[in-house]
Formats: structure tokens, C-alpha cells, sequence
């Protein structure tokens, strides 16, 4: 486990190790990881509190970077690219590494369901609302496509 704000610290320390392993997949992956970490800082110079970015931060880029990987992985199988396909699938367990345990099906089912009875939501009205709660507590944590689908059965 680590603490935090320690996350780009510790991503920075593992890609040295990995460097020193001669590690060459681990460490292009941590070399893409920084890169995005830069390019959000860097975009976000403009604003007061530019000391760096979050741990929650930098969780939300690896999930983006995740999902970028399963849609290029889909695209690589329709396209026979197996190779390729595992490349990525490389590179997910790499960055999954440095990712909150994810919540199963029946987390996301208890999380959707404890939401909607403290918001008192009733229908499908009440979707956007549930969601921002949803996003906001659990963000790095739940696939946010699978519990908009578990919170519209909710709901519906």
C-alpha cells in the first residue's frame, strides 16, 4: 500500500529499478505513464495550485490509460493482431499495478444500490445525480460503465 501523494514517487522509483533490471517493457510503460503524468501538469500550469498532481489525479490518468488499452486490444483481435493484443495486455497489468483494487460485480451492485437509497432516487431522473456521487467516492476504484449499467437496472 501506499501513502498518499506518493504515487509519482514511488512510479518514478520503480521506472530507476526497472531501468537498473533492464526491465525494457516495464520500463516503456512507466516511461508512457510519466509522460501523461507531464502533460496533465503541464496543462494545468495555468491554474493556482500547480504543485504537482494528486494521487487521485494521476489514479484517473492510469484508468484512462487502461481503457485506451482494452478498446486497442478489441481493435488488435478483430484485426488478428494477437501480438499486438498482448502487448497491450502487457502493459494493463503493468499500470493495474499501480491501481486501487477494482470493485466486482456485486460491490457495484451494493455501492449502486446503497447510492440510490441515500439519494432517495427514484427513476432514471435521478441517473446524473447517483453518477456524480458514484464518480466522486469511488473514481479509480469502479468501472464507471459498468455501474451506470447497474445503476439504469437500479433505477429502472
Amino acid at each position: 500500500a501506499w501513502v498518499a501523494g506518493m504515487l509519482k514517487q514511488k512510479l518514478n522509483d520503480d521506472l530507476k529499478d526497472a531501468m537498473r533490471a533492464r526491465d525494457s517493457r516495464r520500463v516503456a510503460t512507466l516511461r508512457l505513464i510519466a509522460a501523461a503524468i507531464k502533460e496533465q501538469e503541464i496543462s494545468n500550469r495555468g491554474e493556482a495550485d500547480s504543485q504537482g498532481l494528486s494521487d487521485e489525479a494521476i489514479i484517473q490518468i492510469l484508468s484512462k490509460m487502461v481503457k485506451q488499452r482494452r478498446e486497442s486490444i478489441r481493435l488488435y483481435e478483430e484485426g488478428g493482431r494477437v501480438d499486438l493484443a498482448q502487448q497491450e495486455q502487457g502493459e494493463i497489468a503493468i499500470i493495474e499495478g499501480y491501481l486501487p483494487k477494482q470493485m466486482d460485480a456485486a460491490e457495484i451492485r451494493q455501492v449502486c444500490s446503497q447510492v440510490k437509497s441515500e439519494l432517495n432516487a427514484s427513476g432514471l431522473k435521478d441517473m446524473g445525480r447517483c453518477m456524480g456521487v458514484i464518480k466522486d467516492r469511488y473514481a479509480g476504484r469502479i468501472d464507471m460503465g459498468e455501474a451506470s449499467k447497474t445503476m439504469k437496472s437500479e433505477l429502472s
